[in-house]
C-alpha cells in the first residue's frame, strides 16, 4: 500500500501568483476529460460570484391570481402510413373511431373487426394562458397512448380540450408536427432518432371560453416571488415605495409583496406595467452544493465555504487475472492432457491523497485541490459528503 500523499492547501484569501496549483501534474495530463469538467466548474464558480446586478421586478416575482391553466383532451389522429395503433391490442381506438363514424350517421356492423392502421388514440395537452379571449390560438401536445410508430404525416381530428372543472375551454385540430425519424427494414433492423411517437400543432387549438380572472376587482395586487427571499421580498417593496411614495407596498413575507393598486382598471395595467420595470439586486442565495449522484453532476454556490478539516481519499483496486497452464501427463501412464487454470489476484489502494483544509475555504481552493490529484467528479461527490457528514461543509447538502 502506497503512503498518502499530504497536500497542503493555500489558505483562503492568498494572491493567486503565490497559488501551489499552477501547473497542473502528469495524472491531470493524462485525464483531460475530468480537468475539463473541473475548469467547467471554475468557470461556474466565477460567474456565480461575480457582483450580484440588478433585475427586473418582471423576473423575480409573478402578478397573484395571473396565471395559465392545463388543459386536456382525448382524440385521433388519422392519415398515419402503416404505422398507427396494433387494433388488436389497444382495442380503444377501433371504439373511438367507431363513436365517431355514428356522429357522422355511419352505423358500423357489430360482427366487423376493422384492422386499422393508419389510425391512432392520442392525448392532446395544453397551457391556456392567462387573459387568452374566444378566437385566439395556442400550441397544443399531442402524444399516442397506444402502441402506434409513428405519428408523422398524421391529422389531428377534431378535439375538445377540457379544464379542471370539466368544461371545454379549448378545441384543437391540425397537421402533427414530428421532431424524429424512424425507419426499418425487412430484415428487422430499424434506426430512430429523437421521438416519433409525440409532437406538436403549432396554433392547433383555437380558444372558446376565457377563463374569469378578478384582477381588475381586487384592490390590493399580491407579487409572489419566483424564489422565496426575505431579503428580495423586503428590497421590492423599498424600490416600489421609493418610486411611489411611502406606504404603496408592504412585504407580507418572504415570498408575497402586497401592492396598493389604483381602482381604475385601464391605470392599474399601466401602472403595474411600470413597477415591473423597476430595478431590483435580488438578495444572495443560501449557500447549497446540489449533487446528481445519477449524471456525476455537482453544482457548488459561491458562498460555500469549509471549516478546518482534513480528509483522506482514496480507491481500492481488486485485480484478477487468469494464466491458463497445460498440465501434460507422464510419459507411460493413463493421464490426459488437461488445461489447469492459474489464478492471480491483488488488492492494491491507489490514488491516495489526503486534503487539508484551512478554515474558511472557498469553492476556489477544493476544486483547485481535487484537479490537481487528477479526481473525477465521484470523488469530488463522496469528499462532500464526508465534509456534511463531518460538519465542516457549511452549506446545504442536495442530492436529486
Amino acid at each position: 500500500m502506497k503512503p498518502h500523499s499530504f497536500i497542503p492547501l493555500p489558505a483562503a484569501g492568498r494572491h493567486e501568483g503565490t497559488n501551489p496549483y499552477g501547473t497542473l501534474s502528469p495524472s491531470v495530463q493524462r485525464g483531460r476529460g475530468v480537468h475539463v469538467w473541473l475548469v467547467f466548474c471554475l468557470a461556474l464558480c466565477s460567474l456565480m460570484i461575480a457582483p450580484a446586478h440588478a433585475e427586473r421586478i418582471q423576473d423575480l416575482a409573478s402578478i397573484g391570481g395571473v396565471r395559465s391553466n392545463q388543459l386536456i383532451g382525448y382524440g385521433l389522429v388519422v392519415g398515419l402510413d402503416g404505422s398507427g395503433d396494433q387494433t388488436t391490442q389497444a382495442p380503444f381506438t377501433t371504439q373511438s373511431l367507431e363513436n365517431m363514424l355514428q356522429q357522422f350517421g355511419i352505423t358500423v356492423p357489430a360482427n366487423a373487426r376493422p384492422q386499422l392502421k393508419n389510425a391512432a388514440a392520442v392525448i392532446v395537452t395544453a397551457d391556456l394562458p392567462p387573459f387568452a379571449k374566444p378566437g385566439q390560438t395556442i400550441d397544443v401536445t399531442v402524444a399516442s397512448i397506444g402502441n402506434a410508430k409513428s405519428l408523422r404525416g398524421g391529422q389531428l381530428l377534431m378535439t375538445p380540450l377540457r379544464g379542471a372543472d370539466g368544461n371545454v375551454y379549448a378545441v384543437a385540430q391540425g397537421s402533427v408536427v414530428i421532431g424524429g425519424a424512424s425507419a426499418q427494414g425487412k430484415s428487422g433492423s430499424s434506426v430512430q432518432v429523437n421521438i416519433t411517437d409525440s409532437g406538436r400543432i403549432p396554433n392547433g387549438a383555437s380558444v372558446e371560453r376565457s377563463v374569469a380572472s378578478s384582477f381588475g376587482k381586487q384592490g390590493n395586487l399580491m407579487l409572489n416571488l419566483n424564489t422565496p427571499d426575505f431579503t428580495t421580498a423586503a428590497r421590492i417593496a423599498q424600490a416600489v415605495n421609493q418610486a411611489y411614495g411611502a406606504g404603496t407596498a408592504a412585504a407580507v413575507d418572504g415570498g408575497t409583496v402586497s401592492v396598493r393598486a389604483p381602482l381604475d382598471p385601464s391605470q392599474k395595467v399601466a401602472w403595474l406595467g411600470a413597477i415591473q420595470s423597476l430595478d431590483v439586486t435580488p438578495g444572495s442565495p443560501p449557500a447549497r452544493v446540489v449533487v446528481n449522484s445519477r449524471t456525476g453532476t455537482v453544482v457548488i454556490g459561491s458562498d460555500v465555504r469549509v471549516s478546518a478539516a482534513a480528509v483522506a481519499h482514496g480507491s481500492i483496486q481488486v485485480t484478477i487475472s487468469e494464466q491458463p497452464q497445460v498440465s501434460q501427463p507422464a510419459p507411460f501412464g493413463n493421464g490426459q492432457t488437461a488445461i489447469v487454470q492459474n489464478s492471480s489476484v491483488q488488492i492494491s489502494e491507489s490514488g491516495a491523497h489526503m486534503f487539508r483544509f484551512g478554515p474558511g475555504v472557498s469553492l476556489d481552493t477544493i476544486v483547485r485541490a481535487v484537479n490537481q490529484v487528477g479526481a473525477a467528479p465521484s470523488d469530488l461527490i463522496s469528499i462532500l459528503q464526508a465534509l456534511k457528514q463531518a460538519g465542516a461543509l457549511h452549506a446545504e447538502l442536495v442530492v436529486i
